[in-house]
């Protein structure tokens, strides 16, 4: 088996098929008939009315940009694809134009009204009652119908268009790589960067440094973007302060669904336990045979003891993680064939293929699809992992009303980071000498590494760069030295030099549509943990009650989850330093095992 593409013919038979252009007609007449009702928003069976039809051109909205944007991520270039994602955002902001005036009626109506919204017999407004409880948290922040309208509808050209231009950018873009013996290379953006994860050590300098200049060399246009995005925000957010100050973090934790003092408790425990993420990268240095990571390495596959390092095809990768699946439960193992066999997986590389992974679903059909760029190493086996633990999370959810399956950031890396500790013990277990035991429990420090030193590091570059955005735009330089002092912050000595441009390199800085694509990795990573410790301690009874977790996370606050699933506190230090325990242990023991194999 070789790496796969796509089969998206459960959707549309490609992006000419009839169908299309009938659903795009249907979802016209849906917003047209909101725009006729709106008068009437106050009348309950008019606002039931509305919910459904919202909900209805909503599943055929996602699922046709969805299905265009599966193929412009494997082909940035695709024009027509491209075109219609423009089309869809554009349809999508005069949706949400068009049901604004329900919006804010159901933020600012009496209970009573609700109440009465609520009893219906059509479950897609009867399951509304969490989305709407989320919906009046926003009533003091709320603009006028018009000025949220207007809002919507500029940010289309506005705010989005600026993520476009990063993400055409970057998927155009050529590194040079030039190596030891002189010869020079030239790849893809999404092909430089994956040798950074791979075991291609002669080349990973090389590649680092060729991102590096070709970042450098479009610095101005990636500083623009990071600007021209957090100034909009900027600007929204003072708009909307008419009642009280909305601060930049406050749309990121309701979107995270998490209290402030969630996120400070989470951030202040892992800043005091920074030693151990530190202490994985020293023991990776070692390994390296360093005294402390480089820039180019830090993300590496580990240097085999004997020989080279184990590249997996695609087949082997889909094997190990079937089994280790298995072990949780068969209906995993069986989940995992399923996305093989209907080709719900694209990983094949590609010259214009964007970068990065993700895991969407078609929501017409509840299909999940996953996507990545195969290389074969065992990064891109816990990358692949990692990708199928969210589909699953959405497969479990699939029979629920769509509204209750839309899972905040924070929880959607609960399986996904589950699934990675769960391939990760795997083959521990499977080991045949400490050796290769060294090997796996690699992936544990590689994470600890990643996840308690280098997403805080973004997390504390974003904070301190809009709390200085507010006086005034960056620069590249300026943007190049925050990000310089707070990755050596983090670092430490584990690490021997900064990343400057990582600010321009990582995608997650210039998403349009959502800020502080970082910690929820963070929560995912240590709540995960400490639902996969249950694990023994459930026994059989663990996977149902896992499930459970999993379908509860798009219809409660995350500390409600924690809470009824954990009996724990999030606002309290013990959850997180539990967790953060549990992955000392693992580092500890890698660090005995290095001992004893290099007496």
């Amino acid at each position: 088996m070789t790496a796969p593409s796509w089969d998206l013919t459960i959707a549309y038979a490609d992006l000419n098929d009839e169908r299309i252009e009938q659903d795009i007609e249907l979802i016209e007449q849906c917003i047209k008939l909101l725009k006729t009702q709106a008068s009437q928003k106050e009348v309950v069976s008019v606002m039931q009315n509305a919910i459904v039809t919202k909900e209805a051109a909503g599943r055929l909205l996602s699922t046709i940009y969805t299905f265009a944007n599966c193929h412009t991520s494997v082909d940035v270039t695709h024009a027509e694809a491209k075109a219609l994602v423009g089309r869809m955002a554009k349809l999508s902001s005069e949706m949400d134009q068009a049901f604004s005036p329900y919006e804010l009626a159901l933020m600012h109506a009496d209970d009573d009204f609700i109440v009465d919204v609520l009893e219906s017999d059509n479950p897609d407004v009867a399951s509304q009652a969490f989305a709407i409880a989320q919906l009046r948290k926003l009533a003091d922040q709320s603009l006028s119908v018009e000025q949220e309208q207007l809002l919507s509808a500029m940010a289309v050209d506005g705010r989005d268009g600026w993520g476009r231009l990063y993400d055409n950018l970057t998927g155009t873009l050529k590194v040079n790589l030039k190596l030891a013996d002189g010869q020079e290379q030239t790849l893809g953006f999404s092909q430089a960067a994956a040798i950074l994860y791979g075991s291609d050590f002669a080349r990973q300098e090389s590649a680092w440094r060729g991102i590096q200049q070709a970042m450098a060399t479009h610095r101005e246009t990636f500083a623009a973007i990071l600007n021209a995005l957090s100034g909009w925000r900027l600007t929204e957010y003072q708009k909307r302060s008419h009642q009280r100050d909305i601060h930049f973090l406050e749309p990121s934790l309701y979107s995270s669904r998490i209290q402030p003092q969630t996120l400070d408790t989470m951030i202040s425990v892992t800043r005091q336990n920074r030693h151990v993420g530190q202490k994985a990268g020293v023991l990776m240095a070692k390994v390296h045979g360093l005294n402390e990571m480089k820039p180019w390495n830090h993300l590496a596959a580990m240097p085999a003891f004997s020989g080279e390092a184990k590249v997996y095809s695609f087949a082997e990768a889909i094997e190990v993680i079937r089994a280790a699946f298995a072990q949780v439960d068969p209906e995993m193992a069986t989940f995992v064939d399923m996305m093989v066999e209907n080709g719900w997986i694209d990983a094949a590389p590609g010259d214009n293929k964007r970068l990065g992974a993700y895991c969407t679903k078609l929501a017409a059909t509840r299909t999940p699809l996953v996507f990545m760029t195969w290389a074969g190493s065992r990064s891109d086996l816990m990358t692949l992992a990692h990708e199928l633990g969210h589909a699953f999370h959405n497969w479990v959810m699939r029979d629920m009303p769509l509204c209750q399956t839309r899972y905040p950031m924070t929880l959607a890396e609960t399986a996904s980071i589950f699934a990675e500790n769960i391939v990760q013990d795997y083959l521990i277990a499977k080991a045949q000498s400490d050796e290769e035991k060294l090997e796996m429990l690699w992936e544990e420090l590689s994470s600890a590494l990643a996840l308690m030193i280098n997403i805080p590091v973004r997390y504390e570059f974003e904070k301190a760069f809009y709390q200085q955005r507010s006086d005034g735009e960056l620069s590249a330089d300026e943007l190049c030295a925050l990000m310089s002092s707070t990755w050596q912050e983090w670092y430490g000595e584990a690490m021997s030099e900064p990343d400057p441009y990582f600010w321009a390199s990582k995608l997650h800085f210039s998403i349009s549509d959502i800020s502080f694509y970082n910690y929820p990795y963070l929560f995912g990573y240590l709540f995960s943990k400490g639902i996969y410790a249950q694990r023994s301690e459930k026994g059989e009874q663990f996977y149902q009650d896992y499930v459970s977790l999993l379908r509860d996370t798009g219809s409660m606050m995350a500390e409600a989850v924690v809470f009824q699933h954990l009996a724990m506190d999030l606002t309290q230090d013990e959850f997180w330093q539990k967790s953060i325990d549990l992955i000392s242990a693992k580092v500890d023991e890698f660090e005995r095992l290095l001992a004893k194999v290099s007496q």
